[in-house]
């Protein structure tokens, strides 16, 4: 699950001083900044057309890029209590694909490097009837992360994999289920998704925003992205027969 993107700061597992974990907060705060004023502005003129319009880019010198950066949203809150929580996400959506599809591109972990979002490396070292034993490396700004992950595996119906060494994890299981689709479209699959995380320094813990939306919420969109790849286009589902449920606490 996850990969660091260029230029992103690595910090090692071990633990560092809150200045250091404040100067990361700082430097990918800076980043966003920067990013969203190079974003198109869209709005509405008075006469009812839509106009777009780029922003100048901010300054550390300009006023009101400091401004913005103090109004700016931080994935490391240090005005708050630091609380280390476990936190659960779940997704329900019918696919296109059939559980057998579904299943391959899921128990296929050494090709977790190739799609995963934020995957660095992925390898099944040893393997045995329902179980396999797989060890990855995941990083996203500003953490890298090598942990062992236990999979077991029920074709077509189950795949889950509980983190069993990891140094930033507490907590790490994720889990898909495989079942029927839709009723005369042999070619769909219900897919249920769900993962629960708990990091295991409290520090470490403020990173949860960012892990969320740069790694969780984009996991079942990733392997359907593969099943595309190795089986083509998903079977045309009428959309007042399809379902997206998400969940997260």
């Amino acid at each position: 699950m996850a990969a660091v993107a260029a230029g992103a700061r690595k910090i090692p597992l071990a633990a560092r001083s809150l200045g250091e974990f404040f100067e990361v907060s700082t430097w990918y705060r800076l980043r966003i900044v920067r990013l969203r004023a190079q974003q198109p502005i869209r709005y509405l003129s008075s006469c009812g057309i839509l106009m777009t319009r780029t922003s100048r880019v901010l300054r550390l010198t300009d006023c009101d890029s400091i401004a913005a950066l103090q109004n700016s949203r931080t994935f490391i809150n240090f005005t708050g209590p630091l609380t280390n929580k476990r936190k659960e996400y779940s997704e329900r959506r019918i696919l296109g694909y059939s559980m057998q599809n579904m299943y391959e591109v899921v128990s296929n972990v050494n090709d977790y490097k190739l799609f995963v979002p934020w995957c660095k490396k992925s390898e099944v070292i040893s393997r045995r009837s329902g179980h396999a034993k797989a060890q990855l490396e995941v990083g996203f700004p500003p953490i890298m992360e090598r942990y062992t992950s236990i999979v077991t595996l029920v074709r077509p119906h189950l795949v889950k994999a509980v983190c069993t060494d990891g140094k930033l994890f507490n907590h790490l299981e994720t889990s898909w289920r495989f079942s029927p689709g839709i009723p005369g479209y042999p070619r769909t699959c219900t897919v249920d998704f769900s993962i629960s995380f708990e990091f295991r320094s409290l520090l470490h813990s403020q990173l949860a925003t960012v892990f969320f939306d740069e790694v969780v919420k984009q996991m079942v969109a990733a392997f359907e992205r593969r099943a595309f790849k190795l089986y083509g286009p998903e079977t045309r589902i009428p959309r007042e027969l399809m379902f997206h449920e998400i969940h997260q606490t």
